[in-house]
């Protein structure tokens, strides 16, 4: 079904989809508008590959689920807000509060590096959503530019906790996939040594590296050389991060 036949589309009887905000792997984010409390809100729409034999579904399924309910117990100005889970036609919509923004991707994407202030402004926000996940033991396992969105208030805001899990919960996968961005991705957890708060916090140090290089710290143009250079290799040399490159080497020490 393309996105176009979904427009106007009624979800759970409250959720009507008006036009799409964007696309990732294993979605689709909505602008819908709440008909019964008439508020803008975000539906992110589960894309579940059709390949998949229907135990993986519903594999896929569940992790959504626990998604949301992960997502839902957290109460942070930088972290966005959850306010509903549906399912129809065997698959979850997410419901969210629309937050009026960019991503630190368009925006190094349209400006090139940041300043080393902007990042570490935006480093302390993104922080201080992980350490309330975290109180909460909640992991995120995708933190990445694309995730961090950006107001035009100065206000930054942790979303997509796509893959997000509860500490101390097994993974709901069969498969033993990595999930994640290869850029982003902990070394621990490349050598599947476990995942933890320290995950995020190093996939933290990987996205204010970007924003302030303009690229990652480990970039070989393809996954598995990024994922081995993140093992064995020190990051690339920074040349713009200036003082705050101390804490970076700090967040991205193995």
């Amino acid at each position: 079904m393309s996105d176009s036949t979904l427009v106007g589309r009624l979800l759970a009887g409250r959720y009507r989809l008006l036009a799409t905000l964007g696309r990732g792997g294993m979605g689709v984010v909505w602008q819908a508008r709440d008909e019964l409390l008439g508020r803008t809100v975000a539906v992110k729409q589960i894309l579940l590959p059709p390949e998949l034999p229907d135990t993986e579904r519903e594999i896929l399924r569940r992790r959504t689920l626990r998604e949301a309910r992960s997502a839902g117990r957290l109460s942070h100005p930088n972290v966005v807000t959850v306010f509903d889970v549906v399912e129809e036609d065997g698959r979850p919509w997410i419901v969210m509060e629309m937050v009026d923004s960019t991503t630190l991707a368009d925006a190094i994407r349209e400006y090139g590096p940041l300043p080393p202030g902007e990042v570490a402004r935006i480093g302390l926000q993104v922080l201080a959503a992980l350490q309330a996940a975290h109180r909460a033991g909640v992991l995120h396992r995708d933190v990445k530019p694309s995730n961090v969105l950006l107001t035009g208030e100065g206000r930054v805001v942790l979303t997509d906790f796509g893959i997000a899990t509860l500490e101390g919960d097994p993974s709901l996968t069969t498969s033993g996939a990595l999930l994640g961005s290869p850029a982003f991705i902990a070394p621990e957890r490349v050598q599947a040594q476990g995942v933890g708060t320290e995950s995020d916090l190093w996939s933290l140090g990987a996205t204010m590296y970007t924003a302030v290089e303009g690229r990652p710290p480990y970039d070989r143009g393809a996954a598995l050389p990024t994922l081995a250079a993140a093992v064995t290799e020190p990051p690339d040399p920074p040349r713009l991060a200036g003082p705050l490159w101390p804490v970076l080497d700090g967040l991205l020490r193995k």
